[in-house]
């Protein structure tokens, strides 16, 4: 494999300029402005069938008031159940080592079997940028108005929609280019 020459990092080629404290990401040498929103999911298939009736309406509800382009991302990592198994170890007493034992099998053996995971959902909304609409208070306000609009029609069914900030967006765009590392819930 040739490396292309012009691209001496990482930075070079990652189409990102910036990344506010609110999380909204500058797109380099374009005017688009990009802001991540974490969804958390419902459980469709625990509901009565009225409510599932409910929750598909108020879903084809949101899929016609977003006039606006949405991405839909949703990011799944194996669980990783180190850190439970470890707790278990330190928590064992002679009399419970046994069951400690026991459990610790059951669990590596579910998580084997079943292939456990975690998914993450977001939708990824943009702004572009024009003579227009020039300063970036413009650019916040008009994001800010698509999550809201989201965040209504999402909660109608029943789904929980918050902004990712800074730290978390570094995090995404990090799982995305190293695929090695696993997020850590939030």
């Amino acid at each position: 494999m040739k490396l292309n020459k012009k691209y001496k990092s990482t930075q070079d080629w990652l189409m990102i300029e910036n990344i506010d404290k609110n999380g909204i990401i500058k797109i380099k040498n374009k005017n688009t402005f990009i802001k991540i929103l974490k969804i958390k999911p419902i459980n469709f298939n625990l509901k009565t069938i009225l409510e599932k009736e409910a929750i598909l309406n108020s879903y084809k509800i949101f899929l016609k008031t977003c006039n606006f382009n949405i991405q839909i991302l949703i990011h799944t990592s194996k669980e990783d159940i180190s850190k439970i198994i470890s707790n278990i170890k330190k928590k064992e007493k002679n009399n419970l080592e046994i069951i400690s034992k026991n459990y610790i099998n059951f669990l590596n053996k579910i998580n084997s079997e079943k292939q456990t995971a975690t998914k993450n959902y977001y939708i990824i909304i943009d702004e572009n940028f024009d003579e227009i609409k020039n300063d970036i208070e413009n650019i916040n306000y008009l994001l800010n108005e698509k999550y809201l609009k989201i965040k209504e029609c999402l909660s109608k069914c029943g789904n929980q929609v918050r902004e990712c900030k800074k730290e978390e967006v570094i995090k995404i765009i990090h799982y995305f280019l190293n695929t090695n590392i696993n997020l850590k819930n939030n």
